[in-house]
């Protein structure tokens, strides 16, 4: 096999509003949490080479971004943090040539 088994970790905006105080009358900052703050994939799989990563280490995946491995992470265990999305600009270039 030339894979490792893994969890992945994809983080997105913890709040849901640029300003997380502004709200409703009554309510706090924790109103405007985002529920979809963490994406946790579990069966995933990486190049083999990623058995061996030591905690910290940072690895950019082609067209999904950039990631770090999880203190968490046991021999046995990898666990990738997306630490930074890339943009889709391809999509936004397709968009602009159908129109």
């Amino acid at each position: 096999m030339h894979t490792v088994d893994c969890e992945v970790r994809l983080y997105d905006n913890f709040f849901s509003k640029e300003n997380p105080n502004e709200g409703q009358e009554g309510q706090d900052f924790t109103a405007n949490l985002n529920p979809n703050s963490l994406e946790a994939l579990s069966d995933c799989k990486a190049e083999l080479s990623l058995s061996d990563a030591a905690i910290g280490a940072r690895y950019q995946f082609e067209r999904l971004g950039y990631f770090c491995v999880d203190t968490n992470s046991v021999s046995g265990r990898l666990i990738l943090n997306r630490t930074i999305g890339l943009r889709d600009s391809w999509s936004k270039i397709e968009g602009r040539e159908k129109r």
